[in-house]
């Protein structure tokens, strides 16, 4: 069913498995549809050039800007590795003239600084753009120069410096909300961080320290992860690898066990194997960890929809006793990562996995009437070991439950990626061309339904006619995330192409910006 002759020869014999994994896929890019793409690009960037820049992001329909993420120029700065990738020169130099004016010391309107989120889209964006403009990706052809190269990593690191507060507590878990008052202060009122917003700072700062070759950003963030690592006590590891969501920030202990793939918990699992990716010699521990939680999700949370056997999702958990079969858009990366394992471990059952994982999050995408994914979703458990866990299907969807497998409880798209990322490492594991065409039509009908304005909008109902309406915001993961995923999987081979046979030079963080792997060639 998701399966290509790719995958199926790795699924043979090691020694076949191995000999593919040499070789890897073929692959056969499409110009037309990476232009068409691009195209996007540049009218959602023009939109936001003229209408919102330098502020964070466009009001598409308005024609006006909101700042949402501190002032600093968010959709400049997410913007800038997708326009690299892309070759788009004008783009380039503008948000690179831009970046030695950002004033990373004040936030717009003083609003709190999440940390977690300013290293996902400012710090990674930076530090990616750095590697990318210093590297044979680029050779120079955009006319950056030392001056401005240095500048960018000076950014970052400033950035950093001003972050760090953040760490400054009784055990070294971090609190996520900043005050960027001078000097900046972190907001001591809270108790409590997240699994995600903990776990998800560790790629972004080990490379600021390998580039600067000062410590301490590494120290800090792995020294935050270590908590994550060993969890405490037993009951915030409800099984092996799979943790609780709520870490207090006095001792690193967990506070629950309720936890997923999901909203608050989600990218900790992600960086575990992207850790290991970026540096095999120093991230074993990560390694293992993604294992453990890994084979923990196939054998306990793994669900088949009552009406749709076919199809395959993560459930939620409150503790071993409690799962929830509510999922969504957000956790639809997780066939992508966990096929990012398979190919990193030479482990084709985890990529087997993870092409599931994807095929699912494609029917909600072909179920809808836009052609679109829905935010939120639930669906019964086909187990009947765990009936007494499933929720009712709502009367006026059990039509659309029975054929589609799923019901949907949040119809909004507000421009998110994850669907279309599990397909893009689908491609690069398999070579299928099958998961060009899925992101081709994803783009045809996105573009259909959220093109207005001076750019791309959210849409308030995927299964009613033109979307329900609009949401007058394009966030800036639009352009680091959705149409770098929708370009690359169409584009040509590239060294930050995802790779299939070990040799990576570069490891997505999760707002999409690659990130150098360690020790790869300049």
């Amino acid at each position: 069913m998701v399966s290509s002759a790719w995958l199926l020869a790795l699924l043979g014999s090691s020694s076949q498995a191995y000999g593919l994994r040499a070789r890897g896929p073929a692959y056969e890019a499409h110009p037309d549809r990476a232009a068409a793409v691009k195209e996007a690009f540049d009218r959602a960037w023009a939109g936001y050039y003229q209408y919102a820049f330098p502020n964070d992001s466009l009001k598409p329909i308005s024609k006006s800007f909101q700042n949402d993420r501190n002032g600093w120029g968010a959709s400049a700065i997410d913007a800038l590795s997708t326009a690299i990738i892309m070759e788009d020169a004008a783009v380039i130099k503008q948000i690179v003239d831009y970046i030695p004016t950002i004033n990373f010391d004040k936030s717009s309107n003083d609003d709190k600084v999440s940390l977690f989120e300013t290293t996902i889209r400012y710090l990674g964006g930076l530090l990616s753009a750095h590697d990318l403009l210093s590297s044979g990706v680029s050779s120079g052809t955009y006319g950056i120069n030392s001056t401005q190269l240095d500048a960018i990593l000076n950014q970052a690191t400033h950035l950093a410096d001003n972050l760090k507060v953040g760490f400054d507590t009784p055990s070294g878990v971090p609190i996520n909300d900043l005050l960027f008052e001078q000097p900046p202060r972190p907001d001591t009122s809270l108790t409590t961080n997240g699994l995600a917003t903990i776990g998800t700072l560790v790629l972004e700062w080990t490379r600021l320290s390998d580039k600067t070759g000062k410590p301490e950003y590494a120290d800090l963030s792995q020294k935050a992860e270590s908590y994550l690592l060993n969890p405490k006590p037993a009951s915030g590891e409800p099984w092996p690898g799979l943790l609780g969501t709520n870490v207090n920030v006095s001792n690193g202990n967990f506070m629950d066990s309720s936890g997923g793939w999901n909203g608050g918990t989600d990218s900790y699992y992600e960086y575990l194997i992207k850790m290991y990716l970026y540096d095999t010699s120093r991230f074993a521990s990560y390694r293992d960890s993604w294992i453990e939680a890994a084979d923990s999700s196939i054998k306990y949370l793994a669900s088949n929809p009552s009406t749709r056997p076919d199809m395959t999702f993560l459930a939620a958990y409150n503790g071993r006793d409690d799962l929830s079969y509510r999922s969504g858009h957000l956790a639809c990366f997780d066939g992508g990562n966990f096929i990012l394992g398979g190919l990193t471990l030479d482990k084709p059952v985890y990529v087997q996995f993870g092409i599931e994982l994807a095929y699912s999050c494609h029917e909600t995408y072909t179920a809808t009437v836009t052609g679109i994914g829905p935010e939120g979703f639930a669906w019964q458990d086909g187990s009947a070991a765990n009936t007494s866990n499933n929720q009712p299907v709502p009367a006026e969807q059990a039509n659309f439950y029975k054929e589609s497998g799923f019901w949907i409880t949040s119809g909004d798209y507000i421009l998110r990626p994850e669907v279309i990322e599990s397909w893009y490492y689908a491609y690069r594991a398999t070579g299928d061309s099958k998961y060009q065409d899925w992101a081709w039509t994803a783009f045809k009908n996105i573009n259909a339904t959220c093109s207005t304005g001076a750019g791309f909008a959210e849409i308030k109902d995927v299964n009613a006619p033109n979307g329900g309406g609009f949401n007058d915001f394009q966030d800036s993961f639009w352009f680091a995330e959705v149409l770098k995923y929708l370009y690359m999987i169409q584009s040509e081979e590239a060294p930050w192409q995802v790779s299939a046979t070990h040799d990576n030079q570069y490891v997505f963080n999760t707002e999409a910006h690659p990130i150098k792997v360690a020790g790869s060639p300049v």
